[in-house]
């Protein structure tokens, strides 16, 4: 539980290498988690060689870690393998469509975080990186992902070369709610968002970027509605092109 509560995500790491029966172990370990009929609907693509990240970092927006980790991981859902073990054996999966890519999101979610906290158990760091989903079509180019594979998420695995301090979170009791959901009031969202707004960080946030408030950074800077388009438009094309009902 300590290793939990003292989770952060590192984005810059040794030149060290993780050695082979670590990763393999730290993989074992996540191949262990949960997963929807315990058919495994996911790929694990391993990538240490230079070339390769060299590849993938300008599809993660050239985020360093992506050529500074030893070993990326992209976490794929993944029906091909399943479906052809179908075929061979005279009958049809159907995993085409929007349920199961949902279930082989939440498996593939479950996948990585079981790699996360194996890897930090061993003294490793990890950084989950959130542009997968963005640029998945040029992604799936160079890792050759077949027809059945979606990139869902990316891990960074290394050694930490730093120790950043611990990410704020909202208060527990301002994300759980017991028996029923309880909706927020207009006071109540002030008082739960009032210590992230009021981060040295957060303020600095603001001011950097002209704005009046840490939620316009949000929606107009970082997560910008247009952007959002964008990239959905990529991703409805990728999964047409996949089959994809």
């Amino acid at each position: 539980m300590e290793l939990l509560k003292s989770h952060r995500s590192i984005r810059k790491y040794k030149t060290t290498n993780i050695p082979d029966d670590v990763l393999a172990d730290i993989l074992e370990c996540g191949i262990r988690s949960s997963n929807t009929g315990n058919m495994q609907l996911y790929s694990i693509i391993v990538t240490r060689s230079t070339e390769k990240k060299a590849l993938l970092a300008p599809l993660h927006f050239n985020q360093p870690m992506v050529m500074d980790a030893p070993v990326v991981l992209t976490i794929c859902y993944d029906f091909n393998r399943f479906s052809k073990w179908c075929s061979a054996n005279n009958t049809k999966a159907d995993f085409s469509n929007l349920l199961w890519l949902l279930n082989g999101t939440i498996d593939s979610s479950i996948l990585s975080q079981n790699i996360c906290v194996a890897a930090e158990s061993k003294g490793l760091g990890i950084c989950y990186i959130g542009t997968t989903l963005y640029n998945a079509p040029e992604i799936s180019k160079v890792l050759h992902l077949p027809a059945g594979v979606i990139p869902i998420t990316t891990l960074t695995i290394g050694y930490p070369e730093q120790i950043p301090e611990l990410t704020d979170r909202l208060p527990l009791d301002s994300v759980v709610h017991f028996e029923e959901y309880e909706d927020y009031s207009k006071e109540r969202i002030a008082e739960i968002y009032q210590e992230k707004e009021n981060l040295e960080s957060s303020q600095q946030f603001v001011k950097e970027n002209g704005k009046e408030n840490l939620a316009q950074v949000y929606t107009e800077v970082r997560y910008k509605s247009a952007d959002s388009e964008f990239f959905t438009a990529k991703l409805k094309q990728l999964l047409e092109d996949q089959a994809f009902s």
